[in-house]
Parts: structure tokens; sequence; C-alpha cells
């Protein structure tokens, strides 16, 4: 950093990724497990993921964590919630399969099926 300007630019990068965590009217919540048996089947990069994609396209979404989901051999885990307070479990996710639902599910409002629990 070696302006105001870079600072300026850091900060509101930074404010970016917070309002991504904002409650509000968005049309979409996804939460991630992140309990422990969420963290060790790789839910962290999932979580990153999803923040980066939903911050990049500049969705009306936020992303939160949740602790153990119930499931620990389907994890990781992501719950999507619409406006009107549907759920969509996804199950087995990784970074890239976060991707294609952010593009299929948070963008279009397709939902993803064969990564949901429905499936098993």
């Amino acid at each position: 950093m070696k302006s105001l300007a870079d600072l300026q630019k850091l900060r509101a990068e930074a404010q970016k990724r917070v309002n991504v965590r904002n409650v509000g009217n968005e049309d979409y919540r996804v939460v991630v497990g992140m309990g422990t048996c969420g963290i060790a089947a790789g839910a962290r990069p999932v979580l990153n993921a999803f923040h980066e994609e939903v911050s990049h396209e500049g969705l009306n979404a936020i992303v939160t964590q949740a602790g153990c989901m119930g499931m620990c051999t389907l994890e990781p885990m992501v719950e999507i919630y619409d406006k009107q307070g549907n759920k969509t479990t996804y199950i087995k996710m990784d970074a890239t399969k976060a991707h294609e639902v952010v593009e299929s599910h948070l963008k279009h409002g397709t939902v993803l099926d064969k990564y949901t629990v429905n499936q098993m």
C-alpha cells in the first residue's frame, strides 16, 4: 500500500465482502455447514467459493455458515433458502460444484438436482 487511493480501494473491497454477509431483503441465503465434520470434508473452500462468486457476480444473496447439519457422511453440505423460505440442500460439495450452483441456482433459479440430497 503506497497511497491513499490504495487504502480506499482496499477498504471498498473489504466492505463488499462484509456486505455479502448482511441479512436483509436478499433473493437467496446460502448456508454452508461448518461443523468439524464439514470442515474436515472440505467445507472451507466451498464457503470461500460461494463468497467469491456471490461477490464477483454482484448477486442479491448472503452467504453464512452454520454448525453441524446432522448428516456427516454427506458433508460438505450447503442449504440454499429462497425468499419464500424454500430450502434446497446440496451435498458432497466442492468449490467447482459451488461455482456451478451459483451459475445455475443463484443466477438463473434452476436447482441442480444432481447435487441435491434428493438424489441420494
